[in-house]
């Protein structure tokens, strides 16, 4: 049985070593495991000795410099040349690992990685990846949704749209066993002639590729349904609406909260819903499912959560693993490379009359 070699910054997120170490080994209790991983030789030593029995499956790659959360991304390699995470991505780079994965500084990871680990052929930009709770009217077995891009780019051109759907496609297929996910494009209408030049033209390519089974444009109020797999978006509004679903989220159990303290009545109807409430809680916890991917990248990166836990760790871990088993990359790359050859660009400008 082959062993999984997964790189992981030792330094990054709010409790990290910590917790990054605790997850680590938690992981590795599963045995089939080489972590290696980067950060200080000295802190990390003495946070493994908390677990003997697994000291062995991982690796400590030294890195005196660690990156702060609050750091500029330009300035990382500039600032922090030696820090764990630019380390961690120099591994995976090198061949020496199958992903890596970091609960640090968000755009710090997306640079470190774009610059240290090659794209996949003709990708021109990566997509941060992020999967949410819906209400599941597609009735699949995970009621979770991926929406990509939510935050590596700001704007981005209908190729790279077109590239993100792909991505997302082939993502959908091989981590929630979806084999036709419904590819779904944001837009601020229904009709195929909503959002602009580049917007109507992204979605009509997709709805000339066979291998998308595209649904069509999707309004921000069909997030949370769950009428689609895979939601395609640009960075700047895929941000905004995963911030805004977090905030509802916040504020339904703030007003639960509230209500709980004013009626009798309306406690007890909280007491009774406690178990459903629970339940919510646990599906939308990102500890839960460990990490947002970033996409496009010949080597899967996760970024975990900054509050990461060592479950959410431990969870980001067994993600990577299940990505490298089946081949994630390489469906990316299969989708990627059907579309170029058979939608030459002369080919879809003809068909969209659309040129870049």
């Amino acid at each position: 049985m082959r062993t999984y070699r997964i790189a992981v910054d030792g330094m990054g997120g709010d409790n990290g070593p910590k917790a990054v170490v605790g997850g680590v080994c938690r992981a590795c209790e599963s045995g089939n495991l080489h972590i290696l991983l980067a950060g200080d030789q000295e802190i990390l030593e003495a946070e493994l000795a908390h677990f003997p029995k697994v000291r062995d499956f991982v690796e400590i790659i030294h890195a005196p410099q660690s990156i702060p959360m609050d750091a500029k991304p330009k300035e990382i390699f500039d600032k922090y040349p030696e820090s764990s995470m630019i380390k961690a991505a120099e591994i995976v780079s090198s061949g020496q690992a199958d992903a890596l994965i970091s609960a640090g500084n968000t755009g710090a990871l997306i640079l470190a990685s774009a610059q240290k680990i090659p794209r996949i052929k003709t990708v021109h930009r990566t997509a941060l990846a992020a999967v949410y709770p819906t209400s599941n009217q597609l009735n699949r077995k995970d009621i979770f949704s991926l929406i990509l891009d939510v935050g590596a780019n700001t704007t981005v051109d209908r190729d790279h749209m077109i590239h993100f759907a792909l991505m997302g496609n082939a993502y959908s297929q091989k981590v929630t066993g979806v084999e036709r996910p419904l590819v779904g494009l944001l837009n601020m209408g229904s009709e195929n002639n909503k959002g602009g030049p580049k917007y109507v033209e992204v979605n009509r390519i997709l709805e000339s590729l066979p291998q998308i089974n595209f649904y069509g444009n999707i309004e921000g109020s069909d997030l949370m349904k769950g009428v689609v797999d895979v939601v395609v978006t640009e960075g700047f509004k895929g941000n905004i609406a995963v911030k805004t679903m977090e905030g509802m989220a916040e504020a339904a159990m703030g007003l639960g909260r509230m209500a709980f303290q004013k009626k009798l009545i309306w406690r007890i109807g909280m007491m009774l819903l406690s178990g459903g409430i629970r339940k919510v809680k646990k599906i939308s916890d990102y500890q839960e499912y460990g990490g947002a991917p970033i996409l496009g990248l010949e080597k899967l990166v996760l970024k975990c959560h900054g509050k990461s836990t060592p479950r959410a760790i431990d969870n980001a871990i067994k993600l990577a693993v299940k990505c490298a088993r089946d081949d994630l990359v390489g469906a990316m790359k299969d989708g990627i490379n059907a579309f170029e050859q058979e939608f030459t660009h002369p080919d879809y400008d003809h068909i969209t009359g659309y040129d870049n």
